[in-house]
Order: structure tokens, then sequence, then C-alpha cells
């Protein structure tokens, strides 16, 4: 899979107005920037097939769909059958993100539940799960920061224009 390094001021640019309009057409989006269309198209084409662009899914609210309740669950794996319990983990649909930790624990996961009584259900059916050998949950009373990427956008398209300027 390409990869894009660094985004330059107008990919941020174009990722702001995208952001800021998500259904908004590349025309649009050209009309806005003041560049071509084909400009616009051709970066967005570069950034999706490197992996910069989530799916549409990530901006949808799990409350939307009877989930919420959001728990944290950090989970001890067996050595010998990581690799086979986190595909399994993968499988488990409540689970809404996972990574692998250093630490105490070998994952930390993001889970949706309807209520707490579904969260028991969940967090129980996880030792089902070959390899997984403990699991220890926070439940989150409240979102103080939904995840962001604008403050990043804005400063990759600044640094940009000031690696331009120093060209000069």
């Amino acid at each position: 899979m390409p990869t894009v390094d660094t985004l330059d001021a107008l990919d941020a640019r174009i990722l702001l107005a995208l952001d800021a309009a998500p259904d908004a057409t590349v025309l649009a989006l050209a009309r806005e920037l003041g560049v071509a269309r084909n400009t616009v198209h051709a970066r967005l084409l570069r950034m999706n097939a490197a992996g910069a662009l989530g799916e549409f899914s990530r901006r949808l609210d799990p409350v939307a769909l009877g989930y919420p309740l959001v728990a944290f669950l950090s989970v001890a794996l067996s050595q010998a059958s990581g690799p086979e319990a986190i595909a399994a983990l993968r499988e488990v649909p409540e689970v809404v993100e996972m990574h692998a930790t250093t630490g105490d624990a070998d994952l930390l996961m993001k889970v949706v539940a309807r209520d707490t009584a579904d969260l028991h259900r969940i967090t129980t059916s996880l030792f089902s799960v070959p390899g997984v050998v403990r699991t220890s949950t926070s439940i989150s009373l409240a979102t103080e920061l939904p995840p962001r990427h604008q403050a990043l956008l804005h400063r990759a398209a600044a640094a940009a224009l000031v690696r331009r300027g120093a060209r000069g």
C-alpha cells in the first residue's frame, strides 16, 4: 500500500474543506479552494490510495445505533495465541477500536454497548476467545475530547507554507 509521508498545504486545505462539508463534490471543493478540479480529484485519489482518508462510518456516532455506553478494555493475551486472538477479537462488532500496547496488557480496546448489562455480556464473551487471559474494564463517563484532526491539519498547512517560504 502506498503511503503519504507528508501532506502539503493544499492537501491540508482539501481535507479541512471536506471536514467542513463531507458531501462536497470535487467541483465544489475546487471552486472553494481556487484550484483545478483535476488537481483536487488527483489529490483525493492519491490520499485515498495511501490510506490517508478513513472510512465514512468513522464519523458515525454509535449512540445513533443504540450504543450509548463506551468502555475501554485492557486485554492480556497468551503469547502463544496472540495473532489468532486478535483476529477473533476483530470479529466482535462492539469492538470499535483496538491497539497493541506496552505495559500490563497486550491490547487496549474501545467497546460500545447498549447498557451495563450488554457490556457485561460482551466482556464475558471475550473469555470464549482462545488466548484471552484477563481483561480490565473502565467505563467512560463522558467524552471530554472526541477524535479530532483539524488542529493537525492547520499545523500541516502552516508548516508547508513556512517551508515553501524558506525555499523562496
